[in-house]
């Protein structure tokens, strides 16, 4: 609407009280967000716990007043609330959580698009909130696919946030201290996408030159190419969160490098390969996960410790397994929390980065 200035935020809780009241009242309350001792005939809210819900905006509604938006401050508060007290839970499934966290991170971006904020501070809600989702989506795992968290939803929600953060990036003049590096897990998380990389080579020149761009495209470069070797050499030196971005690709690229061992080395007799290098070569957490990955493509054991290439033998069936992905992406970590990963200015590099993309 020509002339109409957006307000800003008043509501100084995580969730508005008038919400809180009126979920108490329909009892619709997560149980993450229950007062100690009140989960029983009629659960509390407790306004430390409680975060603001998505409610999708419907054609004609009137706007929500300023007490019912959550100024930037309070976002980036509630995304690190999430961040150190919710994703971390022991008491919940991951998928629980997920859905949760994800529902709860839709709704800060909404709070945001709907009043007044400053590009600067409204980067950095989105920043932490897509850094949020992403590590939340990784933990999932191949065990939860069917449980309460829709992976299809999630893959939306993080191409909602990439969208939402690539325009403010677009519209706003900065400074954006992360702005490389948030770029870098957009094309890692769409990697292959020939449109992805499109908007990536768009970028002015001295921003495709920062180190995090640099590791991105050549991760992606491999990733196209299909050379195994240096495509799993670079997702080994991925920080934490880039690896979080990449891990969805991962299960389909160790298939590719499978395959093509299976159409060079597969004969009439077999030939085997210790299963310690196939360890090696695709970043796998163990023999186990080796010897999972060949028998999951029809590709017979020699013993424990090598596979054998029999011509005709390889298969495809249904999704390439996901594996646990601890050794490219949960140990990363390196004793931090998410917290600390998520608040960062910029991310601790923990294990070198290439200097090159070449």
């Amino acid at each position: 609407m020509p002339g109409y200035e957006l307000p800003v935020g008043t509501c100084v809780d995580m969730c508005p009280a008038a919400e809180r009241a009126q979920r108490e009242k329909e009892r619709r309350l997560h149980r993450f967000e229950v007062a100690p001792g009140c989960r029983g005939h009629r659960p509390r809210a407790d306004p430390q716990r409680a975060v603001k819900e998505y409610s999708r905006p419907a054609a004609g509604k009137i706007r929500p007043p300023p007490s019912q938006l959550r100024p930037p401050s309070v976002l980036l508060a509630t995304v690190r609330y999430l961040a150190s007290e919710v994703v971390e839970r022991t008491d919940a499934s991951r998928a629980e959580v997920a859905s949760f966290v994800a529902d709860r991170l839709r709704a800060v971006r909404l709070d945001l698009a709907l009043q007044g904020a400053g590009d600067v501070e409204a980067a950095l809600v989105l920043e932490a909130a897509l850094a949020v989702l992403l590590a939340v989506v990784a933990r999932l795992g191949p065990s939860t696919a069917h449980g309460p968290a829709d992976p299809m939803l999630l893959q939306a929600q993080v191409q909602e946030g990439f969208g939402s953060l690539r325009r403010c990036y677009a519209l706003g003049a900065g400074p954006y201290p992360r702005q490389a590096t948030f770029q870098g897990l957009f094309l890692l998380y769409n990697l292959g996408s020939v449109e992805a990389l499109h908007e990536i080579l768009k970028l002015p020149t001295a921003l495709r030159s920062c180190p995090a761009l640099r590791t991105a495209l050549a991760v992606d470069s491999a990733f196209r190419e299909g050379n195994t070797a240096r495509l799993f050499r670079l997702l080994r030196t991925l920080p934490y969160l880039q690896s979080c971005a990449v891990q969805c690709h991962v299960g389909r690229a160790r298939r590719g490098a499978l395959a093509r061992l299976a159409r060079a080395l597969s004969t009439p007799k077999g030939q085997t390969l210790p299963l310690g290098f196939m360890v090696h070569l695709l970043a796998l957490d163990g023999p186990k996960e080796a010897q999972d990955l060949c028998q999951a493509h029809g590709l017979p054991l020699d013993g424990q410790e090598r596979v054998v290439f029999l011509r005709g033998h390889y298969t495809e069936e249904g999704l390439p397994p996901a594996g646990t992905c601890q050794v490219l992406v949960g140990n990363k970590l390196g004793g931090r929390t998410l917290e600390e990963v998520v608040t960062a200015e910029e991310e601790d590099e923990a294990v070198d980065t290439p200097k090159s993309a070449a």
